[in-house]
């Protein structure tokens, strides 16, 4: 139990919370007494709480409150920052912040001018302060929460976060008085989450994360292998993002303006901004409902505006951005060698994935077998904009008690980058007679090693003595035309030509298993008819492997050792 003394923290006290920190929105969350992972509301009660900083007459404004102030304040107003930590201004894109306080070079890092204390003079203030600050306030409604001083946090950040940026945004942590036990990638952190749940099972299975940000998308393909999570493939992209979501709101309204009052709201920046904020408030009521109004005071020329649409309307509207957003999930699953038959998960994070036909587009990609995991498609499902946040705050939960120097041992590459088995190790079990069996995966591929598994394997009918083969397996698809059904002998169509019956077959594709190299043969003799047989496969961080088989029930047992099997390293896909 922490100590609090005089508003301060007992000697050598922890106190940890799960920090997302978004380009556009952040959220904090902390582990209650059950272990359940909770997402901590502000002071004004957002959970979503808007990166953005505001100063007027020397008075910092943070979160919602600050965002309000692009319309009147946009010069003293600093957002989506965190992708420019540890970079310097030739290496960013200042697009985002065209509305916003824009930045600027100051020796090798990004600043902004703004005036941010009550003389009305410009100060040049670096991404790292404006972190800080950042930190700082999150870090404060944390402790007002819990009645307790947070000092330490993991962040989850993006999987494309250079070392310098970890490095800045450790720096500006520490400033803020919280200390970064570790920062996971924002796709692990997600699956964490779901993971942690009580009801779960923990398993071996392919993950696709796919979170439609803000200011980008990110992508990642995650093995999970025995509760060792292994990114197999990442994906990004700026121009598919929930900003160009908002766009096209904006542009249908400017546009609907416009026929009325012959006026274009976009010429003017105050309109412009009073334009976005509430599309991008309609865009999030098309998750929730059919139906969203969008209502501005004083659009332009002080003429007032208010309108409705529909959601067919916007899905239609937006429709190659759902298809690109699609895509880049597909493209993201090939970079990692996989068919989306493969995948066994998708999970849908960030507050953009709350739109239903995101989930209805990846229903139609991949296999009714993978599970989509979104609100529209889930009711148990997790909030997706909260995911982060959530699997941070468990990860803090079970390393806040760890020594400085365990966690960092624990993290360092030497023990993170480890080898991975890059085809299945299975079993096939036939008799004497009979040659031919069914492969059974026991190792998966893109399993990490040090790893050991095992698997209980019926024997044919009639027992006697039977091999038992450890292969290599080669995963492979297979692709077979069904034809369109036929009534009274010819084709269910309006046509009979061969083209059209060629076009309307429709292609099946099924995951199958492909034997490749036999690594081990072993015989047990006299198995009991409808006996069964134990395989186990372990192998070593050298790669080495070692087979043992033995009958279920029966004595003594065969034991032999392997040359290494192929590999290759987590992250190298």
């Amino acid at each position: 139990m922490t100590v609090v003394i005089d508003g301060g923290l007992a000697e050598g006290e922890v106190n940890a919370i799960g920090i997302s920190f978004g380009n556009s929105n952040s959220s904090i969350a902390y582990t209650t007494g059950e272990g359940k992972a909770e997402v901590i509301a502000n002071e004004e009660g957002d959970r979503q709480i808007p990166s953005f900083l505001s100063y007027i007459e020397g008075e910092e404004y943070h979160g919602t409150q600050a965002k309000s102030q692009l319309v009147r304040n946009s010069n003293n107003t600093v957002a989506y920052f965190r992708d420019y930590l540890g970079q310097d201004l030739d290496s960013i894109d200042p697009t985002p912040c065209h509305a916003s306080a824009h930045p600027q070079k100051h020796e090798s890092t990004v600043a902004f001018s703004i005036q941010d204390t009550e003389p009305e003079t410009q100060n040049v203030v670096t991404v790292s302060e404006i972190t800080t600050r950042h930190i700082r306030r999150l870090a404060s409604s944390a402790s007002d929460f819990l009645g307790k001083k947070v000092n330490a946090a993991v962040i989850s950040v993006p999987t494309n976060f250079s070392e310098a940026q970890r490095e800045a945004l450790t720096k500006a942590s520490k400033a803020a008085g919280v200390d970064v036990l570790q920062m996971i990638s924002e796709p692990t952190a997600a699956v964490l989450a779901y993971d942690a749940r009580p009801e779960a099972e923990v398993k071996d299975k392919m993950i696709v994360v796919a979170d439609l940000g803000g200011t980008r998308s990110d992508i990642a393909v995650i093995a999970s292998r025995g509760g060792m999570y292994s990114i197999l493939s990442t994906s990004h992209d700026y121009e598919t993002a929930g900003a160009q979501l908002d766009q096209i709101l904006v542009d249908h309204f400017a546009k609907e303006f416009m026929k009325k009052h012959k006026t274009d709201p976009r010429q003017n920046a105050k309109s412009l901004a009073k334009l976005k904020l509430e599309a991008e408030a309609t865009k999030k009521a098309l998750s929730l409902g059919g139906n969203a109004s969008l209502s501005v005071e004083s659009l332009a020329d002080g003429v007032d505006f208010a309108s409705t649409i529909n959601r067919t309307r916007y899905e239609l509207l937006a429709g190659k951005m759902f298809g690109a957003f699609t895509r880049l999930i597909e493209d993201a699953v090939k970079k990692a060698d996989l068919d989306v038959l493969d995948i066994d998960e998708v999970i849908l994070s960030g507050g953009t994935s709350h739109t239903p036909r995101i989930s209805t587009n990846l229903q139609r990609l991949f296999p009714p077998s993978t599970r989509i995991l979104s609100p529209s498609t889930l009711p148990t499902a997790i909030d997706p904009s909260s995911l982060s946040a959530r699997g941070a705050a468990i990860q803090a939960s079970l390393i806040q008690e760890f020594e400085k120097e365990d966690i960092e041992q624990s993290t360092h590459p030497m023990v993170t980058v480890t080898p991975h088995l890059r085809n299945a190790i299975g079993v096939l079990v036939v008799s004497e007679d009979v040659k031919k069996g069914l492969f059974t995966a026991l190792v998966e591929r893109e399993t990490a090693v040090p790893c050991r598994r095992a698997g209980v394997f019926a024997v044919p009918r009639e027992g006697g003595n039977v091999i038992i083969k450890v292969c290599e397996g080669i995963r492979d698809i297979k692709i077979t035309k069904k034809e369109k059904a036929k009534t009274n002998g010819k084709a269910d169509s309006d046509s009979d030509s061969d083209d059209d019956q060629e076009e309307e077959d429709e292609e099946v594709k099924e995951k199958v298993w492909k034997v490749g190299t036999v690594l081990a043969e072993a015989a047990i003799r006299d198995v009991k008819k409808g006996g069964k047989v134990e395989v186990t496969v372990n192998v070593g961080v050298d790669l080495g492997v070692q087979i043992t088989a033995r009958e279920v029930g029966g004595k003594g047992g065969v034991r032999g050792n392997l040359d290494k099997p192929r590999s290759t390293e987590n992250g190298s896909a």
